[in-house]
């Protein structure tokens, strides 16, 4: 592997994060909007599948219980 000195190195750098393509703000607020949502609704499912195993067992044990 070829080393390079620092000056060279700050360079690349520099030549690398001039072709970072940054998003927008609107872009931004819908991809966290997105996420938001997203997490919501997953929340709300395990919530939903939790009540119904917890539901579940309560019926079975009661019944042998």
């Amino acid at each position: 592997m070829a080393k390079t000195n620092p000056f060279q190195f700050i360079q690349q750098v520099r030549s690398e994060v001039s072709k970072v393509v940054w998003p927008t703000r609107r872009e931004v607020l819908l991809t966290t909007g997105m996420v938001v949502a997203m997490a919501a609704l997953t929340a709300l499912f395990f919530s939903l599948v939790d009540l119904l195993i917890r539901s579940g067992l309560n019926g079975i044990l009661s019944a042998f219980g």
